[in-house]
């Protein structure tokens, strides 16, 4: 699923849907919309080289504002190689979300977004979330049924505790798949001292 996306910054990520056609003025404008109102403008920007970041329009634009552009190369995963991570990682949400209606991914989108940024990162040893604002992010509450007296938001709310509850099976079954599959050419050994083995 190749979503049309700019990730901002290195702390926190943002997605955002896009009609399949669009410019880079179309871009910018949103960008500032999504990106600046919250954090201002941004000192770099790490990206592809999509004929949008490499137009003259693109570049203009965030060199009047001081912005550096930085575009990775082919074969080069260390420029990007932090996004292509997180790219990868986001994917496997959207899937996990998205199974049973795909072509409704957009509508999931906010919560992949929350998934992401309030899930443990090694990288950086506590959430993206916590990275950015200073403390732990807040813990969505499991909803009960027919807690609301009023049917809408009854309704919306078990949706949405039906939405994450089939987010966790999948990503259960998506794990044994990883482990499965990374486990195929794994044995269990057990070595004594002085045994010669192949490094």
């Amino acid at each position: 699923m190749n979503l049309p996306a700019v990730l901002f910054p290195i702390s926190h990520l943002y997605r955002f849907p896009f009609p399949t056609i669009f410019s880079a003025p179309d871009l910018a404008s949103r960008f500032l919309v999504e990106i600046y109102r919250l954090h201002g403008i941004t000192r770099s920007i790490v990206s592809d080289r999509d004929p949008l970041f490499i137009s003259s329009f693109w570049k203009e634009l965030f060199r009047v504002q001081g912005t550096s552009l930085r575009f990775s190369i082919t074969y080069h995963p260390q420029t990007d190689g932090q996004t292509e991570v997180v790219s990868r990682r986001l994917e496997t949400y959207m899937r996990c979300f998205t199974s049973d209606h795909p072509k409704q991914w957009f509508k999931y989108l906010h919560l992949v977004e929350f998934c992401h940024n309030s899930t443990f990162h090694s990288a950086i040893r506590m959430t993206p979330f916590e990275a950015l604002y200073g403390r732990p992010p807040p813990r969505m509450t499991d909803y009960v049924t027919r807690r609301s007296n009023l049917l809408i938001i009854d309704q919306i709310l078990q949706n949405r505790q039906a939405i994450l509850s089939n987010l966790e099976h999948n990503l259960q079954i998506s794990k044994q798949k990883m482990a499965l599959h990374a486990n195929k050419h794994r044995r269990d050994c057990t070595f004594q001292e002085g045994d010669l083995v192949l490094l």
